[in-house]
């Protein structure tokens, strides 16, 4: 089943050209050209997928971004005529999946949308790319923390994480490097993919952030329940066992 995706741009030419792309290449594409109304198609809509313009009337692209991150975990892309590294961080930490700057090769927006689409489980339901298994509540990916087998469960439509049955509340970062380790489960991830991964490619900081972020989920699931859930390999990096 192909997947359906929300292009939401004010450049109609442009949005028009990215849909018959995308009907070219097999995807159901509708459009919507303001923030307002493309919050509520996003909202409303069953898609797979939204593209998602920064700069847009009524609403900016941001703005809609944080708002559907409130009710759905569906995977966005950014499109943006900035090239500033504040506003992809901006962006990123909001909750975008993947962003393209414009002006884009069409062959570039395409790769990262089935790339954007593999990760967030393609537009069926089952057993996702990343492992994770579907069901009435959504993909969920579980791991049991030592010493007591207590369960792990983080809910990836729902973007909620349960330990031992027990809401845990984790910000955005945290709850993608989570899963991260949780969709390669028994493999040893280095600093640099976790890096790659979680924060992008593009990312502009402190190098140490991933060891940052590990004490800080350590503090939210090991400390709280007495458990041990992701294993420092030394000299190497972190797993989840």
């Amino acid at each position: 089943m192909s997947a359906r995706i929300l292009i939401v741009e004010d450049d109609e030419k442009l949005a028009r050209m990215v849909e018959l792309e995308l009907t070219h290449e097999g995807y159901e594409a509708d459009k919507a050209f303001d923030g307002v109304d493309g919050l509520t198609k996003a909202v409303a809509g069953d898609y797979g997928l939204v593209l998602l313009d920064v700069m847009l009337p009524g609403m900016s692209g941001i703005e809609v971004l944080r708002r559907l991150r409130k009710s759905k975990a569906v995977p966005v892309i950014l499109l943006t005529a900035r090239d500033e590294t504040v506003d992809k961080v901006q962006g990123l930490d909001s909750g975008a999946n993947d962003y393209v700057t414009k002006p884009f090769e069409i062959e570039e927006l395409l790769a990262r949308i089935r790339a954007a689409l593999r990760a967030g489980g393609g537009a069926s339901g089952g057993t996702g790319a990343d492992g994770a298994e579907g069901g009435a509540d959504g993909r969920v990916l579980s791991a049991a923390a030592e010493p007591d087998g207590v369960s792990v469960e983080l809910n990836l439509d729902a973007r909620t994480l349960a330990v031992g049955g027990e809401a845990v509340e984790l910000t955005h970062k945290e709850f993608e490097l989570l899963a991260c380790l949780l969709e390669n489960k028994g493999r040893v991830l280095t600093r640099e993919a976790l890096l790659n991964q979680v924060w992008g490619y593009d990312y502009i900081g402190e190098t140490n952030v991933v060891d940052v972020y590990v004490r800080f989920l350590r503090s939210k699931v090991d400390e709280p329940f007495g458990v041990k859930l992701i294993t420092t390999v030394r000299g190497v990096g972190y797993k989840i066992a």
